[in-house]
């Protein structure tokens, strides 16, 4: 397992070791003692959530307050995906920024991204599979959303037909949830991660 750190703060790429062979194909989907020497905390897996999407689905612009957040290991299993990761943690030096990976089925990797960032795919495929391993369980009063079209995020989504829900659709832009106090700061969400050490 190979971890590269990404642009944005808190994130990384992990690339698994595969084995290939008349059978199929063969890797470790996951090693917490490795992503914790690497990144030097802890990362208790409390839930997994699975979605497969038709081709255009767009999920999100998601995240959580901090604390507790969440921390999420996302891979692709099926299909393939253009995953986002947006920076809205106030005072960080990429704040409303945001990097694109492209996760699909034939190349094992995945995306770790700490508590305090936002997230994002579009499914480039149909009956595209993804599962996010999360180290929160869900709570509806802690989960915040932004507009996935808003102008200042500027996000370069794929050109397809874009399928998107009806709540994330209505969602605030980052300057509304900026002056609704709605974003967790940077400085919050590394305090809150140095709890993980």
């Amino acid at each position: 397992m190979q971890i590269e750190e990404l642009k944005i703060s808190g994130s990384w790429l992990v690339k698994f070791k595969k084995f290939d062979d008349n059978r199929g194909l063969f890797y470790e989907s996951f090693r917490a003692d490795l992503l914790g020497q690497t990144l030097k905390r802890k990362f208790e897996i409390k839930q997994t959530n699975t979605s497969i999407s038709s081709k255009g689905s767009l999920r999100g612009i998601h995240y959580a307050l901090v604390p507790p957040s969440q921390a999420k290991f996302i891979q692709c299993q099926k299909g393939s995906i253009q995953d986002f990761i947006i920076d809205i943690r106030v005072n960080s030096p990429t704040f409303g920024k945001y990097q694109m990976v492209e996760l699909k089925e034939n190349n094992p990797q995945a995306i770790f991204i700490e508590e305090g960032l936002a997230h994002a795919f579009v499914a480039l495929e149909d009956k595209t599979i993804v599962t996010y391993y999360v180290n929160q369980t869900y709570n509806p009063d802690r989960e915040k959303g932004i507009n996935p079209f808003d102008k200042q995020l500027n996000i370069s989504w794929p050109n397809l037909e874009l399928k998107v829900s009806e709540k994330d659709e209505k969602e605030i832009n980052l300057d509304e949830a900026l002056k609704l106090n709605l974003l967790p700061t940077y400085e919050e969400a590394k305090n809150y991660i140095k709890t993980f050490a």
